[in-house]
Order: structure tokens, then C-alpha cells, then sequence
């Protein structure tokens, strides 16, 4: 289900599986279910496999960004 391009050498990762989510956003498997059951981190299922877009990330960690200035201001 992932999407990678390999011509031309560039590759576009479109969809983490949950480890690799883990790795990048580093935190736990828990707390990455519990973000994706709250609603914070958006997921998608093929078969039974739970898969997070990477336009998820990059939108969790935009609102990461937003709390920590609302909160600095």
C-alpha cells in the first residue's frame, strides 16, 4: 500500500505503517494509537493493516507547533 517512486532514484513515502510513525514523530506504540483514537493523528486501514499518511504527520506535528505558540503567547 505504501507508494514509493524509484525511477529517477526519489523516493515519496505516502504511507507509514505505525513503527515507522513511532520512529518519526518518536513516540511510543500507545501513544500513537491513543492520538489516532483521539482524533490528532489521522490513519487509514487496508485490510489489517493501519496505515498514517505522511500529510498526517507533517499536520500533527503543524499542530504540535500551533499549541506550543498559543501557549508561549
Amino acid at each position: 500500500m505504501r507508494n514509493e517512486e524509484h525511477e529517477g532514484g526519489d523516493q515519496t513515502v505516502q504511507l507509514y505503517r505505525v513503527p515507522e510513525a513511532m520512529r518519526l514523530l518518536s513516540l511510543s506504540r500507545s501513544v500513537i494509537y491513543e492520538l489516532i483514537r483521539s482524533g490528532r493523528l489521522r490513519s487509514v486501514t487496508q485490510g489489517r493493516t493501519r496505515l498514517i499518511p505522511a500529510a498526517a504527520i507533517a499536520e500533527y506535528v503543524a499542530l504540535l507547533v500551533r499549541e506550543a505558540d498559543d501557549g508561549a503567547a
